[in-house]
């Protein structure tokens, strides 16, 4: 061997310190990162990984210093301890196996004792179960200062030396089981293995070595206590999956839903309860959540860990009713609570009807009252344990928070479980003001629903921001016991799952203009970097439009065929997003589509083809209504969309997977007529006509639904605006008959441009029409269109053309009247003026268009507006003199905070500040159009007392408002379901924030 010579040991000493020093900054970096984490003062631009799971802390790059978990097709061996928790057990099996996955080599688990000859090992394990994490401790090689005392929290740390005869060691370690479960699947999570690995095959990328970097890692304590789902209105899909696959609801299958609720950092379930019943169908199931770590409790109307089901199969003695079966019911419960024994559980209080219904007419707040003492004394009876000593939740849900608002309470330790609408809108949260409540409060969410006025359970339906909107609001106001949330069948919701129990881990860390980046994270997470923006936003705009209007709610006539062009735009914006997902999914590697069919594919398919199905149908009853002969052929096509339906579905319970999956798209969704499921899919009603053999032209314009075959009564074009030069409009020439005509268009105008002019018509044919505007006549002017046709026919057609931009109308800013009405984006305001106490947030992409805003902080609120108050100005031009409705539209929040109502105010100029009730009509109907439409939709008359500018203001009064639109009517606005698009903008600059 040749001798060092002085210069190499220099240079080799310069490295040394020059890596020193870069992993003390990085080390140094990291517990920056750390810091502002904690402190919330991060900027919005940093990754998902830094917002969601902390910062990064696993490379496939060597680190040096760093810790080579794997290496030269070597895995550090794992040193666990017997004296640890089963669970914890489980998990490091789960990692190992992961490990497997990952790198394609063994990792050796030992237990209490360091295996010789390995230099490099990691050490799982909960403090006071790991002997070897101790003695770490207690030689201060571990700094476990942010851990004792505290829940389910754990910290990844890299340490030098720990042993006498080990160089290097990765130690995970929890404050308690679940802190160490929950390290050992981040880990899982960093080096590449999805949570939905076995839920949605996302399949698992090789890694040629993997490296951890120096430093200490955690994701802090969890902001809320209890995390978790609910399985619900599982029939047909889930359970026809589980008795197939499983034989039932047995501990084979929830064993896959309680490491996928602890993979995602989740602790708390809701098991499936319609004709099951978890500790009665199988014994393991129960004693199989406490060993994995999840907290099992029961539903809303399962009081006292029973199961609905148990009542049909043993409650033998009476009927369902304490006012007259008290003695059968108590016994009833105490053996479900002395069958519970020691399991990790959250007890359920109260009582409903039997099947989810009210239990008595009117308010039985006595009776309530009777049954939560005698409860509670049979929890204390049957555990030998103080009543504090478990955890107890009381729902107050439907007609029960009848009974909290008429002041029935329950004992101070008690969780108050508050609820939504089960469509997404809160009921109630806590009094900003409201005395301590020891057992907190929480919240019981739907992403999935059986009810009125429609249920939806087939696909997701449920957007992240109105997710993230309305769970930090309850986060605000102090709910943060328990966040859990309906998800039917688990898939095909695991998107929102995802985000749902994200964001209950902590959630100040996700901000309203951070949802897309998360989003493009989990993309990653799923599909790798390389399309994750893609992908984030065709999960993003699929949830938008089906949350314009739920599946199940969709008819023929939802969208307006005549205004707006509503129909048509929403059918080619679906199916856009479809060539965009197909696009993508040839792109990836074989290995990704089978997961990317079942997570973005499949419902954006499924749901383009459903909205194109409604389409088909409205257009074969508007030309069997005009004698169409195409009315036969859209009656073919619509078949044809209904067959592809059902092909779709077989699809993925037949092929996908090689039939994993049978089953779970079993849910009816087209064909209702009321609240409830059909029992089976139907396709709607098609109309006929039978079309003579003689040709015969007919016409039809945009805008009308009556047809044209003569030259009486002729019809009239929309309205053409020079404030629009690329809006255009069409007629449609169709025939009547089965023999083929030729039509030809001419014009006296030399500024119409008529697309087709001339052709031969077989059925049909759409003709657009557009405006040279430079060579528009001024002002208003009315051109005819002549169509003649080889039939011997001669129809005339007139169009009216606006071409009266005055200077002043030329130089404006602001928004412009068209066609009666000026449309406005609430994110598109011209002003925003603040106050120290109260800002207005941008909410991206929460609206059935585009954004939203409301104000913060969500507490804050203003008790007479006035022109010091904060308040959103719209600047707009209008023609018109007189009154106008203002039709302001909202998200349809709830009245959250026991009010009689949320309100807002509005102005024109100068003119009254109106105040108005967002909920001012508290009828169901009301709650039924705004739920199903999405949407609040309220109208206030002003007057106009010149033409010209004008300003619109928006002032703040209650918080948690979302507004998401304005429509001016100013006598032009036309029925359709979304409303106009936003009107044109002259040169409008939207300013900063001012302050006054």
């Amino acid at each position: 061997m040749r001798p060092i010579c002085s210069k190499t040991k220099k240079i080799r000493q310069a490295l040394s310190i020059f890596n020193y020093l870069h992993t003390y900054i990085d080390m140094c970096i990291q517990n920056l990162l750390r810091i502002f984490l904690m402190l919330g003062l991060l900027c919005p631009t940093v990754g998902w990984a830094q917002i969601v799971g902390g910062p990064q802390y696993v490379s496939e790059a060597v680190i040096q210093d760093g810790f080579a978990l794997f290496t030269r097709g070597q895995v550090a061996p794992i040193v666990a301890s017997k004296q640890d928790y089963a669970g914890v057990d489980r998990a490091i099996r789960n990692l190992q196996t992961d490990l497997s996955k990952v790198t394609q080599a063994n990792a050796d688990i030992v237990y209490d004792q360091i295996p010789k000859g390995k230099k490099s090992i990691v050490l799982i394990g909960t403090l006071g179960k790991h002997p070897l994490i101790d003695q770490l401790v207690k030689n201060k090689k571990l700094n476990i200062s942010d851990l004792p005392g505290k829940w389910e929290t754990f910290s990844i740390q890299t340490i030098n030396k720990p042993f006498s005869n080990v160089d290097k060691a990765l130690v995970i370690v929890g404050s308690d089981k679940r802190g160490t479960i929950f390290g050992a699947y981040d880990v899982s999570s960093q080096i590449g293995v999805s949570p939905w690995h076995w839920w949605a095959d996302v399949p698992v990328k090789t890694k040629s070595a993997i490296y951890i970097k120096v430093g200490a890692y955690t994701q802090g304590e969890p902001k809320v206590k209890y995390r978790g789902i609910f399985i619900n209105d599982e029939a047909p899909a889930l359970s026809g999956w589980t008795k197939e696959k499983f034989g039932g609801f047995n501990h084979q299958f929830y064993e896959k839903v309680f490491e996928l609720i602890l993979r995602l950092k989740g602790n708390f379930l809701w098991p499936a309860m319609w004709g099951n019943a978890f500790y009665d169908d199988d014994p393991l199931n129960a004693s199989l959540a406490d060993e994995y770590g999840v907290v099992i409790s029961t539903s809303h109307h399962e009081p006292l860990m029973r199961a609905h089901d148990e009542w049909r199969r043993y409650g033998k003695g009476g009927k369902w009713n304490y006012a007259t079966n008290d003695s059968t019911l108590r016994e009833f419960w105490r053996q479900s609570i002395k069958r519970m024994g020691n399991n990790e559980s959250v007890v359920t209080l109260g009582m409903r009807g039997d099947g989810d219904e009210p239990m008595t007419q009117g308010t039985a707040i006595e009776l309530l009252e009777g049954i939560v003492t005698d409860q509670r004394k049979i929890i204390v009876e049957t555990t030998g344990k103080p009543i504090q000593k478990t955890p107890q939740v009381w729902a107050l849900y439907k007609e029960v928070q009848d009974y909290y608002d008429k002041g029935m309470r329950v004992p101070d330790d008690v969780t108050l479980l508050l609820c939504d609408d089960n469509w997404g809108n809160i009921r109630k949260l806590p009094k900003l003001d409201a005395k301590p409540h020891s057992g907190g409060y929480g919240i019981y969410y739907h992403f999935d629903y059986v009810g009125g006025p429609r249920n939806y359970k087939w696909l997701n339906t449920n957007p992240l921001p109105r997710i993230h909107e309305q769970m930090s609001l309850a986060y605000t106001y102090g709910a943060r016991q328990i966040w859990v949330v309906n998800v039917g069948d688990i898939k095909p919701m695991e998107f929102p799952i995802s985000f749902f129990l994200d964001l209950a881990w902590d959630p100040t860390r996700i901000a309203p203009d951070q949802v897309q980046a998360y989003s493009e994270q989990w993309a990653a997470q799923q599909f790798g970097g390389t399309y994750a923006k893609e992908v984030a936003n065709l999960l993003a705009k699929y949830a938008k439009y089906n949350a314009r209007r739920k599946p199940e709610l969709l008819s023929p006539d939802t969208y307006s065929l005549f205004h707006y062009r509503e129909a048509e735009t929403v059918v080619k914006e679906y199916n856009a997003l479809l060539v965009q997902a197909e696009k993508i999914n040839t792109s990836l590697p074989p290995q990704y589509r089978d997961a990317f069919f079942q997570l973005v594919l499949h419902p954006i398919q499924a749901c383009a083809n459903l909205n194109e199905l409604y389409y088909t149908v409205a257009l074969n009853r508007l030309y069997a209504k005009q004698g169409r002969s195409a009315t036969s052929s859209m009656a073919e096509k619509a078949r044809a969309l209904y067959q592809r339906d059902s092909e779709i579905s077989e699809y993925y319970n037949k092929t996908l997977t090689n039939g994993k999956w049978s089953h779970m798209m079993d849910q009816t969704h087209i064909g209702y007529t009321y609240w409830q499921q059909p029992t089976q899919n139907k396709i709607p009603d098609l109309s006929t006509y039978e079309a003579p053999t003689a040709a015969k032209m007919g016409i039809a314009v945009e805008g009308n639904a009556l047809a044209r075959t003569d030259a009486l009564d002729p019809l009239v074009l929309p309205t053409f605006y020079a404030q629009t030069p690329e809006i255009g409009h069409y007629l449609d020439i169709f025939n009547q008959g089965k023999t083929s005509f030729t039509y030809q268009i001419s014009s006296t105008a030399n500024c119409l441009q008529i697309d087709p002019q001339q052709g031969k018509i077989e059925n049909e044919q759409r003709i657009e029409i557009r405006v040279d505007w430079s060579k528009a006549p001024r002002g208003y002017t009315r051109l005819p269109l002549l169509i003649k046709a080889s039939t011997g026919q001669e129809i005339s057609v007139y169009l009216d053309v606006q071409n009266n931009l005055s200077p002043e109308l030329a130089n404006y800013k602001g928004f412009i009247e068209t066609d009666g009405h000026v449309s406005i984006l609430a994110e598109h305001h011209t002003q925003a003026i603040e106050s120290p106490a109260l800002k207005w947030q941008q909410l991206p992409d929460i609206g059935l268009l585009a954004g939203g805003v409301t104000t913060s902080p969500a507490t804050a609120s203003i008790k007479n507006p006035s022109s010091s108050t904060p308040r959103l100005e719209y600047s707009f031009y209008s023609s018109k003199i007189g009154e106008i409705r203002i039709n302001a539209l909202f998200s349809p929040t709830l009245e959250f905070n026991e009010s009689s109502g949320l309100r807002y105010a509005i102005s024109i100029d100068d003119g009254p500040i109106q105040t108005i009730n967002l909920h001012q009509d508290k009828s169901n109907q009301a709650w039924e159009r705004s739920v199903a439409n999405n949407i609040r939709s309220l109208f206030s008359t002003h007057v106009l007392t010149q033409a010209g500018p004008h300003t619109l203001k928006y002032w703040a009064i209650d918080p948690g408002i979302v507004l998401q639109k304005f429509v001016i009517d100013l006598g032009g606005v036309k029925n359709s379901y979304l409303g106009p698009a936003e009107s044109p903008r002259k040169d409008l600059l939207i300013s900063p924030n001012s302050k006054q």
